[in-house]
Parts: C-alpha cells; sequence; structure tokens
C-alpha cells in the first residue's frame, strides 16, 4: 500500500466491544484457520504496548518520563504505518488527544478509520468492575474521574505505557466530536443483537470488500460461546490478574441484577446527555 493512511483505530472505553470485533476481523483475515486463537489476534499489541514503542522508538521507554513518552508516540505509530504493507487493526483504549507539543497522539495522516465500540454506562460499570476486580462504586467513581488513568504509577514498570481515560463520557466526545477523524461508532448492544449486520457496517465504512459467506463464517468463529470457552480451556492473555475471567457472560442489561438504586442515579446523573444522544435509557 503506497497511502500513509493504513491505520483503523478500534478505539473504546474499557468493557465495551473492542476486543469482540478485533476477534472477528482476525477470523475475517486469516479464513484459512479453522478458529481463532484469542491469544494471537490482529494485531497481537494495543497501541499503548511497551514493547511496540520500544521496538519502534528507537529508544527504550524505561529511559524515559511519562511526557517524553507522550510526544514520542505519534512518531511510533507513523513507522509503522510506514513499515506496515497492510491496514494495521490497532486497538487503543486512549482518549484522542493534543499533546503539549501540538502533534495529536493519533496523526490523521496514518488514519484510515476509527471504529468507535460503546456500551451502555450501566453495563460498563458492572463489566470494568470485574476486569479491575475493584468495587462498583469505586468503579463508577473511576468512570467519573477525568483524570483517571491506566499504568499512571511511577514506581514499577508497567507491560503497557500510560493512558488518560478520561471520564465515560468525555472519552467518547474525545474521538467522536474532538477528533475530526472519520468516525463509527458501533453500539455493543447492537453487535450483540444483529452481529452480521453490524459488522458487515463496520467493514463497509472501512473499505474492507468480503463476501457474505466470509463475514458469516468469521462472525460464527467470534461468537462469545466460542471465545468463553477458548479462555477456559487455555487462558486469556489479556485478562487482568486479578478478574476470573474476561469473557464473563456477554449479555445486555445485567446491570439490572447488580447495580442498587444509587449506583445507577450516580451513572445517569454523570453521562445523562451522553447516554440519551446514543439511545440508552435513562429513566431507570
Amino acid at each position: 500500500m503506497d497511502d500513509l493512511k493504513k491505520i483503523v483505530w478500534l478505539a473504546s472505553y474499557p468493557k465495551s466491544g473492542n476486543t469482540w470485533f478485533r476477534v472477528f476481523i482476525t477470523a475475517l483475515l486469516h479464513p484459512e484457520e479453522p478458529s481463532v486463537d484469542i491469544n494471537n489476534m490482529h494485531p497481537a499489541t494495543i497501541a499503548s504496548s511497551r514493547q511496540l514503542f520500544d521496538e519502534l522508538a528507537g529508544v527504550p521507554s524505561a529511559d524515559l518520563t511519562p511526557s517524553e513518552i507522550r510526544n514520542l508516540r505519534p512518531f511510533v505509530y507513523r513507522r509503522n504505518a510506514l513499515e506496515s504493507e497492510e491496514i494495521i487493526y490497532q486497538k487503543v483504549h486512549d482518549v484522542y488527544a493534543l499533546l503539549p507539543n501540538g502533534q495529536t497522539l493519533f496523526p490523521a495522516d496514518i488514519t484510515r478509520a476509527v471504529m468507535y465500540f460503546i456500551r451502555n454506562p450501566l453495563d460498563v460499570a458492572v463489566s470494568f468492575s470485574h476486569h479491575l476486580s475493584a468495587p462498583i462504586d469505586k468503579t463508577i467513581s473511576i468512570m467519573n474521574n477525568p483524570d483517571y488513568a491506566f499504568c499512571q504509577r511511577i514506581d514499577r514498570l508497567h507491560n503497557q505505557l500510560q493512558q488518560n481515560l478520561f471520564t465515560w463520557s468525555g472519552h467518547i466526545k474525545s474521538w467522536v466530536d474532538d477528533s475530526g477523524l472519520p468516525v463509527m461508532v458501533i453500539r455493543y448492544e447492537d453487535m450483540h443483537k444483529d452481529p452480521l449486520k453490524a459488522f458487515s457496517g463496520a467493514l463497509a465504512f472501512i473499505g474492507l470488500k468480503k463476501d457474505q459467506k466470509e463475514i458469516e463464517t468469521a462472525v460464527e468463529q467470534a461468537s462469545f460461546s466460542n471465545l468463553k470457552k477458548q479462555e477456559e480451556e487455555k487462558g486469556f492473555s489479556e485478562k487482568s490478574p486479578g478478574s476470573d475471567s474476561f469473557f464473563r457472560k456477554g449479555i445486555v442489561g445485567d446491570w439490572k441484577n447488580v447495580l442498587s438504586k444509587e449506583q445507577v442515579k450516580r451513572i445517569v446523573d454523570a453521562h445523562g446527555d451522553m447516554m440519551k444522544r446514543f439511545g440508552y435509557d435513562v429513566d431507570v
């Protein structure tokens, strides 16, 4: 590919369907494989991978300050795009951001498209709490905290770089409203209701042409039951150490069985406007 616009950012707030789509795209791109290995997806790394940074930056991230790392990350992504002969489907949990040096963290000149995955924050709170091994109330505080970030402690060397998340609403706004990039929003609930339609629409937006049979086969390989079974049999490298499983339930509306009225109110009060914008009921 001569065009430098090779990266499709698979962006989302955590626990919103990003990994599900990665399994699907891996199955679609590798039809010769009888099944998808969840521990060897396309791509194998997240955008915040320290290994990816160290391989492409030309200097070990351990020798840099967090600010220096952030300023070099656009260079890393440009080099990745320049060296790739194929489209890169890159998972990312960072917010879209403008850096102090005037660069954007995720440059437009290498961006083919953004698939932004969104999920009802009431369900996100439940799933995210399991992922973090944290109480629901603490998880809601995290979702409402504009300063929250993954891997921000400096007394240890994380396998990922720091990722600023903003609030749940702020994360969405950064990518959908502020990035200026070509963005398609995909709701987790629509993926769950009709995965064939949701994933086919995503492929059309990206400009990736596949026949109906190939798409149907990839959708079947990416079914939640298959993913959960595979994790139970051989584990999943992206599962956080404290959680029991990554592919836990995969259902819509589980919050009704878990959240208290006060917890629901905290989420709706903080994110009601964004919930309504994307079709989530706030009269609950």
